[in-house]
C-alpha cells in the first residue's frame, strides 16, 4: 500500500484548539481506516513542522481526500511526500535498464 509522510504545521486556530489533539487524532484515524487506510506512526516535533505523520492509503486520490478534508477543519496545514519503503526503491532500482 502507497505510504505517505506528512508534515504538520498548526494554524492560529490549531495552536489555540491545541487541547483537543488527541480527539483530531482519533478522528483521522477513523477516517484513514473508513478509507482503506491507517496510521503508521505519529510524532510531534521540534524545527520546521510540528509534526510528523507517516501514513498508509490505497492510492494517491485517497490520501489527497483525506488531506485536504484534514485541512480543510482549519488547525493544521500540510505537505505531503510519497514515500517509498527500503524494499519497494529497490525493485524501482533494479528494474532500472
Amino acid at each position: 500500500m502507497p505510504r505517505y509522510v506528512v508534515l504538520a504545521n498548526f494554524t492560529d486556530q490549531g495552536v489555540r484548539n491545541i487541547k483537543d489533539l488527541p480527539d483530531w487524532l482519533r478522528r483521522g484515524e477513523e477516517r484513514l481506516k473508513q478509507a482503506g487506510g491507517r496510521f503508521v506512526e505519529w510524532q510531534a516535533t521540534q524545527g520546521a513542522y510540528d509534526a510528523v505523520a507517516i501514513i498508509e492509503v490505497p492510492d494517491d486520490e485517497t490520501a489527497t481526500r483525506a488531506l485536504l478534508a484534514l485541512n480543510r477543519e482549519g488547525n493544521v496545514r500540510t505537505t505531503t511526500l510519497r514515500a517509498y519503503p527500503r524494499e519497494e526503491f529497490e525493485r524501482i532500482v533494479s528494474s532500472l535498464p
